[in-house]
């Protein structure tokens, strides 16, 4: 618990009139004792009397009196209470922490050799390029046929374990545990049907919670839309952004969609819309869209310099490494934590050369070709990246 916080308990178990230290109670147990007509004769702080009411009353009152400071007081607020009292908050205005979720998708089998056809069969094991010592897989849950002329095919894969970090960004999941001869696999852009969540976190419960009494009145208030959008796996409160101008004239808003890591597909944000419209959650003449927030391609250079003796072999790991920090920050990796890409926010390329420093002394300095981004109504999104050693 902050400092602050249980200072703020302890006076509010002050303001009740409880002590709250040895000092304040043992001058509270003095005052009872003369109260009630009990004479000590030997009233001293070492007498046996009050070595024995040391013994069998402060201590035990204290530990009970500090219990119900840092453990019931604690967890009768929502900034303050944690896991299963943080459940009941969120159960008193009708929400439930969100489960952890499989990401689901699609990825892309492809061939030169279109002569003979070619089965995928179901169960078959892709693989990321390893992020930070973290591989990710997923799994293709139907086979799959590509006929003789064609070239390629779409399969359906859900992810072998839940968690937001199988949403990886474009042209992660390239490897086949068993090599099929001839094909290769990649995902695209638009690969995440169903986007793979964690076990939704006290901070986060926390921001829904405070988001739901802004919602509770169930006018069609932003409130009440981004509580129904953050129903949704993966989608933070946070993380939605509303566009109030009456694009498409009066009544009407729009509201943009970004996820932690990876892009949402088009079939998730109709899932989102769908459950707005055609669900009958919307305010009479409200005219809401949802979208996936509009994204802006750069195309960046990084120059490394390494500090004196690091072999060629050592270069060539930091120089991924330092990628994956660079794809982490443009929301395509989730095993590095620089700071992140955000709509209407000025993206510091100095900042992220100092974490990536921070996180690889052998990278004595770092160099971008591009000083910064400034974001409106949109997500700085990576085109080409070229990570290399200063000439």
């Amino acid at each position: 618990m902050a400092d602050e916080n249980r200072k703020a308990f302890e006076q509010l178990a002050s303001d009740a009139g409880i002590p709250t230290d040895e000092s304040s109670l043992n001058t509270k147990l003095g005052e009872l004792t003369s109260e009630a007509g009990l004479g000590v004769n030997n009233d001293s702080n070492v007498s046996p009397f009050w070595r024995f009411v040391q013994a069998a009353v402060t201590v035990p009152v204290l530990w009970l009196i500090n219990f119900m400071i840092d453990n019931v007081l604690a967890q009768a607020f929502v900034k303050t209470a944690t896991g299963t009292f943080l459940d009941w908050h969120a159960w008193a205005v009708n929400l439930t922490r969100k489960d952890a979720v499989f990401a689901e998708g699609q990825l892309q089998f492809s061939r030169t050799d279109t002569s003979v056809a070619l089965q995928i069969p179901a169960g078959t094991v892709v693989r990321s390029t390893p992020i930070n010592g973290v591989t990710y897989r997923l799994v293709t849950t139907s086979a799959a046929l590509m006929a003789p002329g064609t070239a390629s095919v779409v399969v359906a894969v859900k992810a072998q374990a839940t968690g937001n970090g199988h949403n990886l960004g474009a042209g992660y999941y390239i490897l086949l545990d068993v090599p099929i001869a001839g094909v290769a696999v990649t995902n695209l852009s638009d690969w995440l049907l169903v986007p793979g969540a964690n076990e939704e976190t006290d901070d986060e419960l926390r921001l829904r919670i405070r988001n739901q009494y802004s919602a509770i009145n169930q006018w069609h208030t932003d409130a009440v839309y981004r509580a129904i959008i953050s129903d949704f796996a993966g989608v933070g409160t946070g993380n939605i952004f509303f566009e109030h101008d009456a694009p498409r004239g009066p009544g009407t808003a729009n509201a943009y969609v970004l996820l932690d890591i990876g892009n949402p597909s088009a079939q998730f944000i109709a899932d989102i819309q769908s459950v707005i419209t055609d669900d009958g959650n919307h305010g009479h003449g409200d005219d809401l869209v949802v979208y996936a927030m509009p994204e802006t391609s750069y195309d960046l250079t990084c120059d490394l310099w390494f500090v004196a003796n690091t072999s060629t072999a050592d270069k060539t790991t930091l120089q991924s490494d330092v990628e994956d920090v660079i794809r982490a920050a443009f929301r395509e990796n989730t095993d590095y934590q620089p700071t992140l890409a955000m709509p209407w926010s000025l993206f510091s390329f100095s900042q992220l050369a100092r974490e990536i420093q921070e996180l690889f002394p052998a990278v004595q300095n770092v160099a971008f070709s591009l000083p910064q981004i400034t974001s409106e109504m949109e997500i700085p999104r990576l085109g080409t990246l070229t990570v290399q050693e200063a000439a």
